[in-house]
């Protein structure tokens, strides 16, 4: 079932961003000869008014073929000799062939801000304090590594239900009342957790040593807050929507860029992307997490695809406007050969890049 979702969150995300990139390249007039779901062998396809609308065989991506990419090798009489080269990407002017390139990853933007702006419509899950909270549950936050919280497996976004102690009573569940009692003693604490519909139990030895400041602190290596579902009127949560859209896709751009700085200096680690698979495990938990998460997840993969398809690399939506924009500035066209072969070159890349990913994906898996 989860592959099954991952699939259908996919095909919405990648008809969206495909759908950008058509639609702006119809509107100024270039010819699309093809609209596919999928890399080739092609498994289905259709013609209609004029575009072929492909299925293909790897469900990893898709593409838009606009007329003319293979016009970069001909000669400027082959050009003037073609009826229809005037419809093809090369022929249009730079603001054009811009529009088209930035159209992809605006749609996937506006798919983030779209869910965004339902989930808060709906109902979205929001911190607040212990003075605010009227009907909150006390959620797992994060779960620190090495920790006995991670040793019993106690994942994020669960609810917890209960907190005792042998000969203790049970504290009330507030986060300042949790830590107290969490951080009392290293005798094992029992921690009843709620995650969906399944409910679980599990013992925990608080340990100290594990922050610097307070050494002798005993902790179980939990951050817990109140959560509590808010909804809001139609106007606030678009709003509510676009500030969210704003934030998540900076700390998404930020995050990525760490990463790429720990990558120079050879303190990346892979455990910290996901290709995937990776991606099949995360979006099976917030399916069973219902339909807000599933959501969110959603929306924070469409940030993700704008912030890497606007990556300066060839091959990439990035790339492309990275030779559309050195090409206004020179106002001439870079040699073809240099542009075809350097995004053949990292298509290739790309390739390699997702391949070691997924391998990483199915060693987490043992």
């Amino acid at each position: 079932m989860a592959v099954l979702i991952f699939f259908a969150v996919l095909l919405v995300l990648v008809i969206a961003h495909e759908w950008g990139h058509f639609i702006v390249a119809k509107k100024t007039g270039m010819r699309v000869d093809e609209f596919g779901f999928g890399f080739p062998p092609k498994l289905w396809g259709k013609k209609y008014n004029g575009t072929e609308y492909s299925l293909n065989a790897l469900p990893l991506g898709g593409f838009v073929k606009i007329y003319g990419e293979d016009s970069l090798l001909k000669s400027d009489e082959e050009r003037a000799a073609d009826p229809d080269f005037k419809h093809s990407f090369i022929a249009k002017p730079r603001w054009a062939q811009a529009l088209v390139l930035v159209a992809g990853v605006t749609m996937n933007a506006l798919v983030a801000w779209v869910l965004f702006s339902v989930i808060f419509m709906v109902g979205a899950n929001t911190v607040v304090s212990e003075e605010e909270a009227t009907n909150a549950r006390l959620t797992v936050m994060s779960v620190a590594a090495d920790s006995a919280a991670s040793e019993a497996r106690v994942p994020v976004g669960a609810e917890i239900i209960e907190v005792q102690r042998k000969g203790s009573e049970a504290p009330e569940l507030v986060p300042s009342a949790f830590r107290a009692f969490t951080g009392a003693s290293t005798e094992s604490i029992s921690i009843t957790y709620k995650l969906g519909d399944e409910v679980t139990t599990v013992l925990v030895e608080p340990q100290t040593g594990k922050i610097a400041e307070e050494p002798l602190r005993p902790v179980v290596g939990l951050s817990v807050a109140l959560v509590e579902t808010v909804s809001y009127p139609v106007h606030e949560a678009v709003w509510h929507g676009l500030t969210t859209t704003g934030t998540q896709l900076y700390a998404v751009a930020d995050g990525l860029l760490q990463f790429f700085s720990r990558a120079v200096v050879g303190q990346a680690n892979l455990d910290e992307v996901s290709g995937p698979i990776g991606l099949v495990s995360m979006v099976g938990s917030a399916a069973q997490n219902g339909f807000v998460a599933l959501m969110q997840l959603t929306a924070f993969i469409s940030l993700n695809l704008v912030v890497i398809n606007l990556l300066p690399f060839p091959a990439l939506d990035g790339g492309r406007l990275l030779f559309v924009a050195i090409e206004a500035v020179r106002r001439k066209a870079l040699p073809s050969k240099l542009v075809l072969y350097a995004n053949a070159a990292g298509f290739v890349f790309l390739l390699g890049l997702m391949a070691v990913v997924t391998v990483s994906d199915i060693v987490k898996l043992f």
